[in-house]
This record gives structure tokens, sequence and C-alpha cells, in this order.
């Protein structure tokens, strides 16, 4: 069992660490930079992003690395869906209330930058594209491939793996239910959550199941982690709560304080904040919906609806009303620890473990 494993080969790494590309703001061009400097990927994480901010994005991470390092991007259904809007605005404005903010109404509209945001990171060279909620529609995954780009595509059982692998994908990612943040489970039924398939029981079956290199995500916070995905077959690890308490990090210093202070016991899935299933730290924004026991709107409606809240609770550094996205493995984060020392830290402690 050795660090230098196919995923490396495949990727261009030196290291078989991957930091997740988390959207909505903590992946900076300095963590992903650093990250990638490091030897492992750094992700940017731009489904949230306009296609010429991540242009932007992309031409400063260059500046500072000349590794490679990747793009996520959400492979999934971006129209407004409106059943149920009208029921959770009113929870909503409930909330908006008690944040000193106005009520809005039930129109809705979601800008979809899929088509231009796939093409900036086409015109770009990137070199890794990272897929979730679903893999590349076949005319891009194409395109991709006549670039020489490789693509990783987030799974959360073992027939969505065979799918990926099917459609292209060079890598696929195992997200156990450990993981924090959205699940990467393909489809979504109203009033489900989608696969709850823990990290470790996953990864050995979609090893089992497929020929491209799988790499563990979920959980995973140390050396420990990273060797027993080693054990069970993955070629490395994605991680991301990790990185969310490091010097480079975008996340708000009150949601690292709620990291920090937070345990096994904290979080919960819930679909309250976006529309589809992600993994956080309950808080009073996730009470409200069960208090009123409402369901949200579907995504991407229920993510628009929610923003001015989320945005206007950072501006009060109040988290309560902030999505505060964790794995289950809090008690493991190192606070304010540089990117670089993460990762040569668990590169140390993972030989230490296997010599």
């Amino acid at each position: 069992m050795y660090l230098d494993t196919k995923l490396c080969e495949i990727l261009g790494i030196t290291n078989p660490i991957i930091q997740a590309g988390m959207a909505g703001g903590p992946t900076t061009i300095e963590l992903v930079a650093s990250v990638s400097n490091a030897g492992g990927l750094g992700t940017l994480g731009a489904a949230y992003m306009k296609p010429e901010e991540i242009r932007a994005a992309i031409r400063k991470i260059k500046e500072q690395t000349s590794k490679p390092f990747a793009v996520n991007l959400f492979c999934t259904d971006w129209q407004d869906q409106y059943d149920g809007v009208e029921e959770s605005q009113r929870v909503l404005n409930v909330i908006r209330e008690k944040l000193g903010m106005e009520y809005l109404d039930n129109q809705v509209e979601t800008n979809n930058f899929f088509e231009e945001q796939f093409e900036v990171l086409i015109e770009e060279k990137v070199p890794v594209i990272s897929t979730a909620f679903g893999i590349l529609p076949r005319d891009k995954m194409a395109k991709v491939k006549e670039q020489g780009m490789k693509v990783t595509s987030m799974v959360t059982t073992v027939r969505e793996a065979q799918l990926a692998e099917k459609e292209g994908a060079d890598i696929i990612i195992a997200q156990g239910s450990d993981a924090g943040g959205h699940r990467g489970t393909f489809e979504i039924e109203k009033n489900t959550l989608g696969a709850t398939i823990g990290t470790f029981s996953l990864v050995p079956q979609v090893v089992d199941a497929i020929s491209v290199p799988v790499v563990a995500a979920g959980g995973i916070m140390d050396s420990r982690g990273l060797v027993a995905a080693l054990a069970l077959g993955a070629q490395g690890v994605q991680m991301g709560t990790a990185f969310l308490t490091t010097v480079e990090s975008g996340a708000h210093p009150v949601y690292k304080e709620a990291l920090v202070n937070s345990t096994e016991e904290s979080t919960v899935i819930t679909k309250v904040f976006s529309g589809r299933p992600a993994r956080g730290i309950k808080n009073a924004f996730i009470q409200a919906y069960q208090d009123a026991k409402v369901s949200p709107a579907d995504f991407p409606t229920q993510n628009t609806l929610s923003s001015d809240i989320r945005k206007e609770a950072a501006l009060q550094n109040n988290p309560e009303f902030m999505s505060l996205w964790a794995g289950q493995g809090t008690r493991l984060l190192q606070n304010e620890i540089p990117a670089e020392k993460l990762i040569s830290d668990l590169v140390a402690g993972a030989k230490r473990i296997l010599s």
C-alpha cells in the first residue's frame, strides 16, 4: 500500500488528496492554489459563480500555481420548480422578520449559467472538471476528452458509479453520508434525502463494481482516514470540512467558530436551505422548518428563495440562519492551520502508519 497511487498518475499530483469543490465561497483562490502547490488537487467550487467570475478566478489560480487543479460544477436541472414556494416563503418571511428584513413575494428566478460556465472551463483549459449531482452530458464529455482534460464525478451509490464510469468519468468520488454539504445523489425524489450510505460501507462496494480509480469522501479528516480509505481499495481521498478551518478558507468567521465548537452529533441532513439534501450543523433555520412542519421548495428554487436570508445572517454574524455545512468528523478539525501543513501532516502521518 503506497501513497503514489493511480489517482496521482492520472491527475498529475504527488499526494492522493483532493480538496472538495465547496460552492458558495470557502474555496478561495488562495486555498485552491495552496492545496495544489502542496501536491494535492485544489478545487474551485464554481457552481454559483457567474462565467466571468470563474474565468477571472481560474486565471488568478494559474498565477499562483503551475500544478493541476479542478473546477467543480453542478450537473443537474437548474429550472425553477414552483411547487411549495408559497408555503416555504411563509416560513422564510418569519425568519426575515427576526433578522429585521423585508418580506419577499413568491416570484422566483434562478439564473442558469451552466452552458457558459462549461465553455469557460474549455476555453481556459482547466486540467480537471469535477461534477456533482450528475455527470456531464455526452456532447460535453466528448469535448472534454478532445481537449485531454480529466473528469471526476461524485457518486453516492454503486449504480451511480457504474453510470459515471460508462459515460466517461476518469475518477469516481464515492461520497458517503458522513460528508458535509450537498449530497452528490443524481436523482432526488420529493421528501427524500437521497442515498445515505456511510463512506466506509460505500467505498469497497464501488471499488468492486468499477474499473476506474475510486476516491473516498465523507468524514475523512486525518491520516487514519486516508490509510483506511486506501485499505478499502480507494486510490485517494477527497476532503471538504477539514479545509474549512484552514487559514486560506473563505468560510465566514462565525461559521468557522461553529465548526470548531461542534461534535459528531451536531449535524443533520436537510433540504431546507437549497432544496437538495446537504449535511450541516443544526440551527434555528433548520428548526423553523421542523416546527412549521413545512417542506422546502425544490432545488434550485429554494436556494434562490433563501439566499437573501443567508447573506443577511452573514452580515449580522448570526450563525443561526446561515448554512453551516459540515461532515461528521468535526472533533478532528484543526483550527487556522495552513492548507499546506494540513496536507503535509496527512501524508507524514499516513507514511508512519504504513511503515
